[in-house]
């Protein structure tokens, strides 16, 4: 991959590395030098927490996590219910 210098010192990334690393707008980077060579190394951000919100089709009030976060699935919770007392 390739990729070039603008006259404003801004680089894009070529949207296979974006897509293979989940990058997204605002992403933020760690900067060093190697020899001649320039390593980003994306930083961590705080993973949004989840919020109660109203189910806008039931009106019942559910846990809203970030868009990206993981999908929880029915049998998942039908376990973790089974656990609680």
């Amino acid at each position: 991959m390739e990729t070039t210098l603008s006259t404003k010192g801004q680089v894009v990334l070529p949207r296979p590395a974006r897509q293979k690393l989940h990058l997204r707008p605002g992403t933020k980077f760690a900067c060093r030098l190697a020899g001649r060579s320039i390593i980003l190394t994306p930083v961590a951000a705080p993973q949004a927490q989840p919020r109660i919100v109203r189910d806008r089709t039931t009106g019942l009030m559910v846990s809203r996590g970030p868009a990206e976060g993981p999908v929880v699935t029915s049998a998942q919770v039908r376990a973790a219910l089974a656990d609680f007392p």
